[in-house]
Formats: C-alpha cells, sequence, structure tokens
C-alpha cells in the first residue's frame, strides 16, 4: 500500500495538557481510515495536524513525502487549498452565498474562472442528488441537503485528501446513512483518501480499517494492509 499520508511520533499539547503523546499513523492511498475514541481523546486534534491546521510539538507529519510540519502557514494553507478537502460536523458553510456558490468557492480561492468553477459546482451537486437547490442558500437547506453541499464542497477541487471530522454527527441516522454513502461513493470514484473521525460505530463501518485515539496515541483496531 502506498502512503500517502503519515504521522510519526506526534506530540501536542494546549498549554499544559497533553492532546497527543506520541501518535502514529499510517493513510494509503486510496484508503478510508476511521480515526475512533471516545470526545476529548485526541482524535481531531491528530486531524488537525495531519492537514496543516496545527503544528505538532514534535513528531514528523509526511504527506507525498514531504515534511508539511516544517512548511509555514502559508505553504500549509496552500496545501489545505489544492490538495486537501474538509468536511466537518456542521458544514460550516458561508451563509451569505448559494449552495453553488459555496463549493465552487475552493475552485475560485485556487484562481479557477467564475464560470468553470459554477460549472464544476453544478455537475457535483447534481451527482449528489441536489440539482435544483444550487441558488438556495445554506438557511434554506435540510441538514442533510447542507452536509452534502459542504460534502460536494470538500471534493470540487479533487483533493488527495479529504478529512471527514463527524460528518455525520449532526444528523438522524437515515440522513447520517445518506451522506455516508455518497461520501464513501464519491471518494472511491476520484480515488480519494479519506480521514473519518467519528466515535460511532456504524460510521467506522464504513471504513477500510478502524483505528482509536486513547490516551493521545493511537491503536490500530483492524489490521493495516500489507505494502
Amino acid at each position: 500500500m502506498t502512503t500517502v499520508l503519515e504521522a510519526r511520533d506526534v506530540h501536542f499539547a494546549f498549554g499544559r495538557t497533553p492532546a497527543l503523546r506520541g501518535a502514529d499513523l499510517r493513510l494509503g492511498e486510496g484508503e478510508i481510515l476511521a480515526v475512533m475514541g471516545p470526545s476529548g481523546s485526541g482524535k481531531s486534534t491528530l486531524l488537525h495536524c495531519l492537514a496543516g491546521i496545527l503544528v505538532p510539538d514534535s513528531g514528523e507529519i509526511h504527506f507525498d513525502g514531504q515534511r508539511i510540519d516544517r512548511l509555514g502557514e502559508t505553504g500549509r494553507s496552500a496545501l489545505r487549498r489544492d490538495k486537501f478537502g474538509f468536511v466537518f460536523q456542521f458544514g460550516q458553510l458561508v451563509p451569505e452565498l448559494s449552495a453553488e456558490e459555496n463549493v465552487a468557492l475552493p475552485l475560485l480561492l485556487s484562481g479557477v474562472r467564475r464560470s468553470a468553477a459554477t460549472a464544476e459546482a453544478r455537475v457535483l451537486l447534481e451527482r449528489l442528488g441536489l440539482d435544483g437547490l444550487a441558488a438556495r442558500t445554506s438557511g434554506e437547506l435540510s441538514g442533510g441537503q447542507a452536509q452534502r453541499v459542504a460534502l460536494a464542497r470538500g471534493l470540487v477541487a479533487r483533493p488527495r485528501v479529504l478529512f471527514a471530522d463527524e460528518p455525520t454527527g449532526a444528523l438522524d441516522s437515515l440522513t447520517g446513512e445518506q451522506v455516508m454513502d455518497l461520501l464513501v461513493g464519491s471518494a472511491r470514484a476520484e480515488g480519494t483518501s479519506v480521514v473519518l473521525v467519528t466515535h460511532e460505530p456504524r460510521v467506522a463501518a464504513y471504513a477500510d480499517r478502524e483505528v482509536v485515539v486513547r490516551d493521545g496515541k493511537v491503536l490500530a483496531l483492524t489490521a493495516e494492509p500489507a505494502a
């Protein structure tokens, strides 16, 4: 299995409170990896370190053979814009923008022309069953619809890695299953690797492999595929 993203002996503390105490993690190309653990275990902190949002106090983060923990904020921002996609628990859509504009935003920030960006956004919205809703703002969408818009936004730039932090946490069971079916299906179709942070076993079951964060360290729940 070709490694696309890796954490090596990562430590991170919020002030004097340690969150990660030597975390190690490896994500394969095209793999969907579930990162489990109770609230406060450090799983979201690990995701933020892997995504370059936080810089570890010590340890290494490698993406595609590059030490991203050594990059400055400008370099890490470019990486998040061009190579990574994100889906969060509450969607975090821009309320003033329409669904189409929200989805097109990552492409616009990368310098893609507006006409091309909105055309790509419309295609993805239709693929996720949201055709006819492109002009609606987040306040005019149901929770499941808004989360599908957030998923479309996370995938529109065809990222190498999609980070999904409790993507169904604010949804009912049926809607959550629909969102996960779309997330997994879209990631498989594009060959996107996924880091899926969740505390729900039914959500983790969609992944190829599961690990758990406990006391700031990562423990394997299922075996890692052979290289």
